[in-house]
């Protein structure tokens, strides 16, 4: 005995096409709503970026301001260490018995 084709057990076809439209139409508005939703959220989202950048932005001058103040008055300390270290210097020579003229000759 041949075998017959197809299955057996195919379920019937129902051509309820108005369900069907129902329910593609529920879906479509429930993505309609997720879409909206999301759009909302992505919204807040670059507001908050973009406050976070401008207060990055602030903060980034800020160190940089106090980086070249800080290096400013490492500078001028520095400076006044030199400054001490040449009147030590020029004390002790000048204690030693040296004149001015020789310390000057010696400096050249």
């Amino acid at each position: 005995m041949p075998r017959t084709k197809g299955s057996k057990n195919k379920p019937k076809v129902t051509n309820d096409c108005a369900s069907q439209i129902t329910e593609k139409q529920e879906a479509i508005a429930s993505l309609n709503i997720e879409i909206t939703s999301i759009t909302a959220n992505i919204d807040a989202w670059k507001a908050d970026l973009k406050e976070k950048r401008t207060a990055l932005k602030k903060a980034e001058k800020e160190v940089a301001s106090l980086e070249a103040k800080k290096a400013k008055a490492d500078a001028k300390a520095t400076e006044e260490a030199k400054k001490t270290e040449a009147e030590a210097v020029l004390k002790k020579l000048l204690a030693s018995g040296m004149t001015a003229d020789d310390i000057l000759e010696n400096l050249k």
